[in-house]
């Protein structure tokens, strides 16, 4: 059986762990990327696209074989074409729309008991530091802080003018948070019927976190492009309220978006120096920020008791759903 997924974001990792795991590896990618992906002997196929139908075609292609989604997979391809996608995808397909929607992302949150940010509806009810963010998986590009709403319609016509986006609906205006950024990144069976937590990390991100190393006040407008992330290990008496959190959050999904999480997800937050958890946006699927643990986190350990990265624990339960006959389970 061949684990496929899209060349970016966390794809190394992803063929890596299933190569672990004894499947056979293939990867989609763009001509500008295939020399790169071609010095890694774990992967086994590789399909080169000229245009992104073409690579929708490619991953129909491959008999026998479990699309692994990661954070690219939707700003790259689009929900029209992701809805093309026939062969199994790890995972719960029906999350797709949900995590490209800024507003049902929060209300999935907000329906499962977790503090969330305040967000407005109206610029004229803007009364505090806010962060306007862009639909999608950006990265961050197009995100900009605002202090009062002359400064936010600002930042909404810059936006609108260069076309960025079309209208309001496509923002959320979100209450900015001060505390620590902490992005927690879970991993739910539904073999095993549990939530485990395989890493912690934070964004680090351009130019913002640049600006923090200047001694002097500058006016150079800050922007938050992620380039990489740095591994965090949090106060163990800040992991009840999370966990508690992830498993709020795995129920709500069930109920709303059935079946469900299946496998990796993280939950975006901010601690408080109250040690209060913000969760500020969730990715239904593997974030980047696991690829800080090719060789397992300190949590990972905690479970498998072994070199655990999250691309490797998709291909084991993989594994674990064929030997059961329970792989409907964890695909969809």
């Amino acid at each position: 059986m061949f684990i496929t997924t899209l060349g970016s974001h966390s794809s190394l990792q992803i063929l890596h762990g299933a190569k672990e795991e004894k499947f056979n590896t293939a990867i989609i990618t763009d001509a500008k990327r295939e020399s790169f992906y071609k010095r890694f002997t774990f992967i086994d196929k590789y399909l080169v696209y000229d245009n992104f139908d073409e690579a929708v075609n490619h991953i129909n292609s491959i008999n026998n074989s479990i699309f692994v989604p990661h954070g690219s997979l939707i700003e790259y391809l689009g929900m029209d074409r992701v809805s093309k996608i026939k062969v199994p995808i790890f995972g719960n397909r029906n999350l797709f729309e949900w995590e490209s929607n800024q507003k049902k992302k929060m209300s999935l949150l907000e329906k499962s008991n977790i503090k969330i940010p305040e967000s407005f509806e109206s610029i004229e009810d803007v009364d505090r530091l806010v962060i306007v963010k862009l639909p999608g998986a950006k990265g961050g590009k197009g995100y900009f802080l605002a202090r009062n709403k002359s400064e936010l319609k600002n930042g909404i016509n810059t936006l609108l003018e260069k076309n960025i986006i079309k209208n309001l609906d496509e923002i959320i205006i979100q209450e900015y948070v001060i505390g620590i950024p902490m992005y927690f990144q879970f991993f739910y069976s539904p073999i095993l019927k549990r939530v485990e937590l395989t890493g912690i990390d934070i964004r680090y991100e351009s130019n913002i976190d640049g600006l923090k190393r200047l001694p002097w006040g500058n006016e150079t407008e800050p922007t938050f492009v992620v380039a990489g992330n740095i591994p965090v290990v949090a106060r163990e008496s800040i992991l009840p309220k999370a966990y508690e959190y992830a498993d709020n959050f795995v129920e709500t999904t069930k109920n709303i978006v059935p079946p469900g999480i299946i496998g990796p997800f993280s939950l975006e937050s901010v601690v408080t120096d109250n040690l209060d958890i913000i969760v500020f946006e969730f990715s239904g699927r593997i974030v980047a920020g696991t690829n800080l643990y090719i060789n397992g986190s300190p949590y990972s350990w905690l479970y498998w008791n072994e070199p655990m990265c999250v691309g490797k624990r998709i291909a084991r339960e993989l594994n674990i759903a064929i030997q059961q006959s329970k792989l409907d389970v964890v695909t969809t």
